[in-house]
């Protein structure tokens, strides 16, 4: 009965998606916002929920390698990457392909775009049924702490969209890893659930992109510097806390303070980037509940996936 009531579910899912709805549905990294590719309202639709910038393109999601690489000119690089790590947590930009019918919106005007293949069944169910590419932010506010949870993407987003598909919690629970395959050098464009050591094993040495910079359209999402904030400041490499701040906690926690989350206290980097969003998220809200004047951030290592949670700990502590 419950595999039959889930099949329903995300047909139902598929066919708003092609009527031009935008529909919540979780990935292996975080929950997406999700629209028809191809449908420029719908596109716009996503931009206008979210309240997201224009310059900040949108990931266009598949079913597989095959159906992505029919909307972008992939190279040598590109296949060798969807062979190792599709479906997962990996996204490539590359060149868009002649023939391409991915609404311009969703490129920020740029001439290339950002694809990927997820790794979860309810997600790679949707994409098959709906026949269609699939932009997928995260699905929160632009510029908020991205949802792990369908309790979170509701928390944000409720009467914004036409469903969600609850699938549980995020596995990975940062955004995907960005890769710039549109010129001659691989760049790392935003670090993420896929460790960079384990591209650079495929591929060879990655760039590092700068992510800084004004508004100008860039070649992924998640390089604004104020990003993935809750609504309390955030203050990072925390050595102390006091009792009138929040502490995000990694290993021993420091002691004192008004409210704890837990990353890892085992200090495991893949048990932390699961934890993140749901943890900023929780500090959040006992924060406004106690009065506390912020978050302290403990340090986490920059092994593994420890470089993708630091990148989103900055962005969440950037001035606003």
């Amino acid at each position: 009965m419950t595999e039959r009531l889930e099949a329903a579910a995300v047909e139902r899912a598929a066919a708003l998606l092609r009527a031009g709805g935008l529909v919540a549905f979780p990935t292996e990294t975080v929950y997406g916002l999700g629209a028809d590719a191809w449908d420029a309202r719908a596109v716009a639709a996503v931009f206008a929920a979210k309240g997201r910038p224009s310059f900040n393109p949108l990931i266009s999601h598949f079913p597989d390698a095959e159906a992505a690489f029919r909307e972008v000119a992939p190279d040598q690089r590109a296949r060798a990457l969807a062979a190792r790590f599709w479906p997962g947590p990996l996204t490539l930009v590359l060149p868009r392909a002649p023939g391409s019918r991915v609404d311009p919106l969703a490129a920020a005007g740029l001439d290339t775009l950002a694809v990927r293949v997820p790794a979860h069944p309810l997600a790679l169910a949707l994409l098959r049924l709906a026949g269609v590419p699939v932009v997928a932010p995260s699905a929160n506010r632009s510029g908020a702490v991205s949802p792990t949870t369908a309790a979170h993407v509701l928390a944000g987003l409720d009467g914004r969209l036409a469903a969600v598909l609850d699938g549980g919690s995020c596995a990975v629970g940062v955004e995907s890893t960005v890769v710039d395959l549109s010129g001659p050098v691989a760049t790392l464009l935003r670090p993420g659930g896929l460790p960079r050591e384990a591209i650079e094993a495929v591929i060879g040495p990655l760039a590092q992109a700068d992510a800084e910079g004004g508004e100008a359209a860039r070649p992924s999402p998640g390089m604004l510097l104020s990003h993935y904030a809750p609504g309390l400041p955030v203050r990072l490499d925390a050595a102390e806390v006091g009792p009138d701040e929040a502490l995000l906690a990694f290993g021993p926690p420091l002691p004192g303070a008004g409210a704890v989350w837990q990353l890892s206290a085992d200090g495991d980097v893949v048990e932390a980037a699961s934890r993140l969003f749901a943890g900023l998220r929780w500090l959040d809200d006992q924060g406004a509940r106690l009065e506390l004047r912020g978050i302290a951030a403990m340090p986490v290592p920059m092994a593994g996936l420890g470089a993708a949670i630091n990148d989103r700990l900055r962005r969440a502590a950037a001035p606003r």
